[in-house]
């Protein structure tokens, strides 16, 4: 329903200016933890690896102040772990771990789906948004860009997550979203950015019939089978041979 415009004026005079929140620029801590995050969809930084947070401040052009923010928000989310001497290192994708991360998605996705199909939330103008994201996801792919494709396979899977109408269950899911935005990413390394996304065109076209039997393993193959088939372990084993055979070539010049 539409606020007629005296309605809101004297809405808003009822409220001091200090209530508000002015919008602002994004912070640097923001831009720190994306350009991580990034970082490590991409290869470049490995689960496992030791973080110095003046390396990354330096690569970033900031000071390592934000850098050591950004770190503490994502050692918050389980992502990096801080060892006492040691520093901070990125949490090893161990089979493991992956598992029990796919464990939590497919059991929040599969419960958000139910509730979509019994709201109706499974067809017309409400794919809309599960659309976009499957036209982002191909405008990454062209592009090969790894992390871009993760994002939007994130945003595709929030959408979905968000049309079950649980907002507990969406603080749920968004509390394992960064990780999955890094599995997906590290996923491109080894898999077809093009077979990522038939995976979605195969889960969208379940979902819109609406037999939650088939969306359940529909779920089930994307989420858990095809993520299973990717040797995680042996990828980051691979790019980082491969990264150290680069150094000590830099070194022997």
């Amino acid at each position: 329903m539409s606020v007629a415009l005296d309605e809101s004026s004297a809405f808003t005079a009822e409220l001091d200016d200090a209530e508000w929140r002015k919008v602002r620029p994004r912070t640097l801590v923001a831009q720190a933890m994306e350009s991580i995050i990034a970082a490590v969809a991409r290869g470049l930084i490995l689960p496992g690896d030791r973080i110095v947070e003046q390396e990354i401040a330096t690569a970033l052009g900031i000071s390592r102040v934000p850098v050591r923010e950004a770190l503490r928000l994502l050692e918050s989310q389980g992502l990096v772990v801080s060892e006492p001497y040691k520093g901070m290192r990125l949490v090893p994708l161990t089979r493991e771990r992956l598992d029990e991360v796919i464990e939590v998605r497919v059991a929040l996705e599969t419960s958000a789906v139910r509730r979509a199909l019994a709201r109706g939330r499974n067809r017309g103008a409400a794919l809309d948004g599960l659309r976009r994201a499957i036209d982002e996801l191909e405008l990454m792919a062209t592009r090969g860009d790894g992390y871009g494709l993760a994002t939007a396979d994130a945003r595709f899977h929030r959408e979905l997550c968000g049309l079950g109408g649980n907002r507990v269950l969406c603080t749920l899911w968004e509390a394992i979203a960064v990780q999955l935005t890094i599995i997906v990413g590290l996923s491109t390394l080894g898999k077809s950015m093009h077979g990522i996304i038939d995976e979605h065109r195969r889960l969208l076209a379940a979902f819109e019939r609406g037999d939650a039997a088939e969306i359940d393993a529909a779920i089930e193959e994307h989420v858990r089978a095809q993520t299973a088939a990717v040797d995680f372990e042996g990828l980051i084993a691979e790019r980082r041979a491969r990264r150290e055979q680069r150094a000590e070539r830099s070194q022997g010049r």
